[in-house]
């Protein structure tokens, strides 16, 4: 199992989904998976990132709810958790 560790903008990121069961079950069942050390299946649509998220990945927990993330050998590093057009200032 990978350690999981959390950014502080991931935590505040998180704030607004406490009252939202079904992304908090989403988001638990993504962090799972991503302790294990395996690729994610294909239905979370994992992928690199470029420009400003160079070096991390993405996954979608549902089509409007992504995780950015970077992973090692030894961890998993949450760094953000929203929508595209939060994430990415669209």
């Amino acid at each position: 199992m990978l350690k999981i560790r959390y950014s502080s903008a991931f935590k505040k990121d998180l704030k607004p989904f406490q009252h939202d069961k079904s992304a908090i079950s989403v988001i638990n069942t993504v962090l799972k998976l991503l302790a294990t050390g395996k690729p994610l299946p294909r239905e979370y649509k994992e992928h690199s990132l470029k420009g400003d998220y160079i070096g991390y990945l993405e996954c979608h927990g549902k089509p409007d709810l992504l995780l950015i993330y970077k992973r090692t050998e030894q961890e998993v590093f949450l760094y953000r958790v929203g929508s595209h057009a939060k994430l990415f200032k669209l």
